[in-house]
């Protein structure tokens, strides 16, 4: 296995933590900055992160809130950039919703 692959391995890996950890998370609107914060630094210690930004749909949140004034997570929400750094490897890959597949895509952007 080459650095470019095990670069892409590792981000996937973290992708796919990130998704299954925190989708259902409660929030509210103005929790969201922290659960964006705690989100990116959980996945920040993890071996070989070089960056990472997380984003979380407001709108789309606010369209979710219950009668209680919160809602939970869903992977429609969030907007993810990961830049992983392995060996000579850098890799940036997103997570992000897709309309048309109606499905919280993961892919390679570079």
């Amino acid at each position: 296995m080459n650095d470019r692959e095990q670069a892409l391995f590792e981000a996937g890996i973290k992708l796919g933590a990130l998704y299954h950890q925190y989708v259902g998370a409660p929030l509210d609107l103005n929790t969201i900055p922290s659960l964006e914060k705690a989100i990116q630094e959980s996945i920040r210690v993890q071996p070989y992160v070089e960056n990472i930004i997380v984003s979380i749909d407001k709108e789309r949140v606010s369209s979710k809130l219950n009668k209680f004034g919160y809602a939970e997570l869903e992977g429609k929400m969030l907007d993810v950039e990961l830049v992983v750094n392995y060996g000579s490897a850098k890799v940036l890959v997103k997570m992000q919703y897709d309309e048309d597949a109606d499905y919280p895509l993961m892919f390679i952007e570079r």
